[in-house]
């Protein structure tokens, strides 16, 4: 289905080789006809009438050359309008010759008709008084006929550009209209094929009103069962029950403009009844349980989907974090031991630098493992970081760093690691030792809800630099955190000018993690 999307000329293709296998059977039954029975035994549908009006019957004069000459007729009728004309006319690059070629195939089809109608019609002679009479009433019919088809070409010309938009923008059609399912759209647009070929095979009326008003019907039924009807239902006490009476009250309700309708169709209230009827029955025998049966089917493998992502999630998260840490027990023992001959040698600012450093280490070797830690432990981590970095700006004085952290009292439960990695971009793109630069941290809470602002300064790396393309934990990593994790219950706002980064993060903590 993609390949027809994102390559015309498949559809192009396709076409071509439909037609031409639809003309070759025609032409080769035809053929086999004429082959394996006696010519002076076949029997048409024009022989009657020939023989009644006295006309000596020849096969092959009254039916078979006129027939194959119709069939290879509107074969090349048809690849002319559907490979000459009409593309370039849709593209606007050949608007002209598209309708000289659409002329052509006009007069092209009502000729040959008309000349093949004195034969296959020949018994029409014998019905006017006049020879011209006759000649002017069998080519006002060939033509009427070649206006109908090129009717049913445009039809056909609707179905299948409509189709080709509704299956290349099915992902945007979907978000934009809660209620539209891919299904429904693919079998939206068979239905329109079927109403092209049950007209083009000039089908009773009877049957085409059932089918026009049957699937539209089911089509709907089936949008608006999984948009509303199915969802309202499944709290209920008896959810299918419930769900198949809202879908009866919506055909109470459309029984009258419905009866209206085909009325003004048919003509005939009985055939009206039974048409609904049908309609009535075919919805809530077939399209009502199927439609049940599609959305728990998708709604279990939906489920079963979201709780393999989370914990594919989870554990990419997670490798991303080992990854990270480098070997931190042989890490964390080391700055023990440095720890404590900074302290010997009074090294203030080296030793809170080693103790800030462990704190973050202990913190990744002990929490960051588990599935949610408290609000507490990843503020501390949080500023234990600032802190850090904070060693290492201090002395410039063209480095402004503001971090503004409220204190938690009532103890929220949180996914670890999922703050620092702004706050890490933002030292990483925002501190130069050589220019002004500047750093804005917000964290506010209110109630069971986490504010979070950083804004700060940009100043790219230079090519030398080892940390130019590193990334640390990532922030695609942490959006898909927050996605698996938080799903409709956070925001992420990122801005970026030339000079200046800034995101804000709002993330709704349910009570039922409050400890």
């Amino acid at each position: 289905m993609k390949l027809l999307i994102n390559k015309p000329a498949t559809i192009s293709r396709i076409e071509f080789w439909a037609s031409s296998t639809i003309y070759v059977f025609a032409v080769f039954f035809l053929i086999s006809r004429a082959v394996n029975t006696d010519a002076d035994d076949i029997w048409t549908a024009n022989r009657s009438q020939l023989e009644e009006a006295h006309v000596s019957f020849d096969f092959y004069q009254y039916y078979f050359f006129p027939q194959l000459v119709r069939y290879t007729t509107l074969y090349l009728a048809f690849l002319l309008l559907n490979f000459q004309a009409l593309p370039g006319m849709i593209a606007r690059t050949a608007v002209f010759r598209g309708v000289f070629f659409t002329v052509v195939a006009f007069l092209f089809i009502g000729l040959s008709f008309g000349i093949t109608d004195t034969y296959l019609r020949n018994y029409l002679f014998t019905r006017f008084d006049d020879e011209q009479d006759t000649y002017n009433f069998i080519f006002q019919n060939s033509f009427i006929y070649s206006a109908w088809m090129m009717l049913m070409f445009g039809f056909y010309s609707l179905i299948k550009y409509a189709g080709e938009y509704l299956l290349a923008n099915s992902e945007s059609i979907e978000a934009k209209y809660k209620m539209v399912t891919r299904d429904g759209l693919y079998a939206f647009i068979l239905w329109m094929i079927s109403v092209f070929l049950l007209l083009v095979a000039n089908a009773a009326r009877e049957v085409i009103a059932i089918w026009v008003l049957v699937v539209p019907f089911a089509i709907f039924i089936y949008w608006y069962s999984f948009y509303s009807f199915i969802p309202a239902s499944l709290n209920k006490k008896r959810p299918f029950v419930t769900y198949i009476l809202k879908v009866l009250l919506v055909l109470l309700i459309s029984f009258l403009p419905v009866f209206l309708i085909l009325l003004l169709a048919l003509s005939d209230g009985g055939e009206v009844a039974a048409t609904i009827c049908f309609n009535l029955s075919f919805q809530l025998l077939i399209t009502v349980p199927l439609s049940w049966v599609i959305y728990k089917r998708q709604l279990k493998g939906r489920e079963e989907l979201y709780s393999l992502k989370t914990a594919l999630g989870r554990s990419n998260a997670n490798f991303d974090f080992l990854r990270s840490q480098i070997n931190p027990h042989f890490l964390f023992n080391a700055l023990n031991t440095i720890y404590g001959t900074a302290l010997q040698e009074k090294a203030e600012r080296t030793s809170e630098g080693i103790e800030r450093l462990g704190d973050m280490m202990r913190f990744m070797l002990q929490e960051n493992m588990q599935e949610k830690i408290t609000l507490n432990r990843e503020i501390d981590y949080l500023n234990n970081y600032i802190s850090l970095q904070r060693l290492r700006t201090d002395t410039s004085p063209d480095v402004r760093i503001v971090a503004e952290i409220d204190e938690v009292v009532n103890c929220l439960q949180i996914a670890p690691m999922l703050l620092i990695p702004f706050v890490e971009n933002a030292f990483k793109h925002g501190i130069s030792l050589r220019e002004p630069s500047y750093i804005k941290i917000s964290l506010q809470i209110r109630e069971n809800t986490v504010y979070f602002d950083v804004n700060n300064s940009i100043h790219n790396r230079a090519d030398s630099d080892p940390e130019k393309n590193r990334s640390g934990i990532g922030m695609d990593n942490v959006k898909q955190r927050l996605l698996l994790l938080y799903p409709g219950r956070h925001e992420l706002i990122v801005r970026e000018t030339g000079r200046e980064f800034f995101i804000h993060l709002t993330i709704e903590l349910p009570a039922k993690q409050m400890l």
